[in-house]
């Protein structure tokens, strides 16, 4: 790595949260220097280059909401935002024991947007476990952000146990949906961490699902480079991090493992809990250790990615889950060949992926692939008589971080004790759950504490009458 021994800022880590960081900064003014450890950018939001196939492919799932306010905001800013392939209709589609259900979103006063899925989930549960939810349902309408955060220290499994929810409807929905988006089982999910999903479920209307119509990688990566070198700053890959050089009570470099420094007053580590633990700790500053026992805290999900190539099309849906069974393997399928239309592909390419503990580590690749195109054929039976061209499987041993008990309450602000060193990463307390949308927010943060500046949107909050039911203290 060949670069200016000094500048403005150093980003560690050159992920959404670092990529988007130094970006502000160079936006700002400032000259910054990223390092990222591996060999090309993008963190674990990153894609890459099919050899066999000339496809661009991504490392796990990436779907965008409506909701990823921040993150939108920051492809708007890179002129990228026209990427991202919106799905209005259905806002999924569920596979539950080989039959199709469509759950609709529509935008309907807050909570009554919930009234067009009524009959699919009294057709599927009944109404005593429809009912069932009556007390949690209560419970979310009024809770606000502190009530909420009183949850954590209760698993998900036992705070819906204790409100009435039954086991049917627990198993049909919860842990679908729990493991879907948070990508953690119940039993091992912050009931805060639950409660927030649910709450704004309830509390916010019209949302919607989008995917990124090219890979991943080159919705921010490029764009972001370019802006970066545009204020003599620079993204460098390959560029082992050994420590952040704390003296007195600020930031004066930080050190490579090669030992060479690289003095800047600014330094924001862009790391996920389990590499940004360690690389504190090796500081030797006394004020860093409680966020490096918090970090500790973080476990990671494991993910495995399942791409199947196909010679014709096998009738898929764009996007869609199953409904949880212990026996499954994959959570949610995409047909990458109708989302990302403009780029050169087979007739059909699915990409799936299995979560937490459904991600069995322990299978081969072809044990994975014969299970996964075996839950394929039931959403789409043409699969069973395609050719299947090529198939690739990529696992993932900490794909993000879980909500585990205890761990809402842990997730830390940007700001550190010492003066010029900043936190960015999607484990940050941003007020949304880990995601693409927590790295942006905790970007935003990190460029609004350093430059002095309000960046960062608000995190969603409930309106409608879902609203005016929210506690206000």
């Amino acid at each position: 790595m060949q670069a200016p021994s000094s500048f403005d800022a150093v980003v560690v880590g050159a992920g959404v949260a670092g990529l988007f960081c130094a970006t502000a900064l160079a936006d700002a003014g400032l000259s910054v220097a990223v390092l990222e450890a591996r060999g090309s950018p993008g963190g674990r939001a990153r894609s890459w280059m099919d050899a066999n196939t000339g496809t661009e492919v991504d490392i796990g799932p990436h779907v965008v909401s409506t909701e990823h306010r921040q993150f939108l905001r920051m492809l708007e800013r890179l002129g990228t935002r026209e990427h991202i392939a919106w799905q209005d209709e259905p806002l999924i589609e569920l596979l539950d024991a080989k039959q199709h259900l469509a759950v609709a979103n529509v935008d309907w006063m807050p909570p009554l947007h919930g009234l067009p899925n009524l009959p699919v989930a009294l057709r599927r549960l009944g109404i005593a476990d429809a009912l069932s939810h009556v007390r949690v349902a209560w419970q979310a309408l009024r809770a606000n952000v502190r009530r909420q955060r009183a949850l954590d220290t209760q698993d998900a499994l036992h705070w819906l146990r204790s409100l009435g929810v039954s086991e049917r409807a627990i198993a049909w929905f919860w842990r679908s949906a729990m493991l879907a988006v948070l990508n953690v089982p119940l039993e091992q999910c912050s009931a805060a961490a639950a409660m927030r999903i649910f709450r704004l479920m309830l509390g916010r209307s019209g949302y919607h699902f989008g995917f990124p119509a090219v890979g991943l990688s080159q919705l921010y990566v490029p764009a972001c480079t370019k802006a970066i070198r545009s204020r003599r700053g620079e993204v460098f890959t390959g560029a082992l991090v050994h420590s952040v050089q704390v003296r007195g009570d600020a930031v004066r470099a930080v050190r490579l493992r090669d030992g060479r420094c690289l003095a800047a007053p600014v330094c924001v580590v862009a790391l996920p809990p389990w590499h940004a633990g360690p690389l504190l700790a090796r500081s030797a500053e006394p004020a860093l250790a409680p966020l490096q026992q918090a970090a500790r805290a973080f476990v990671g999900a494991p993910y495995v990615s399942t791409m199947l190539w196909f010679d014709r099309p096998v009738g898929a849906p764009r996007f869609w889950a199953r409904v949880w069974n212990p026996q499954d393997l994959n959570t949610d399928f995409y047909d990458l060949a109708r989302i990302r239309s403009r780029a050169p592909s087979p007739a059909s390419l699915i990409a799936c992926n299995a979560i937490g503990p459904n991600a069995r580590f322990a299978w081969t690749d072809a044990q994975v692939v014969a299970r996964t195109r075996e839950e394929l054929v039931e959403a789409a039976p043409a699969a069973a008589t395609g050719r299947l061209l090529h198939a690739r499987v990529h696992r993932i041993r900490a794909a993000i971080p879980q909500p585990r008990p205890g761990t809402e309450t842990l997730r830390p602000g940007v700001r550190t004790p010492v003066r010029g060193l900043f936190l960015a990463s999607d484990w940050c307390d941003t007020g949304v759950p880990c995601s693409m949308e927590s790295a942006a927010r905790a970007a935003a943060l990190a460029v609004g504490g350093i430059v002095g500046a309000t960046l960062a949107l608000p995190p969603p909050e409930t309106y409608g009458f879902a609203g005016l039911l929210r506690e206000r203290n």
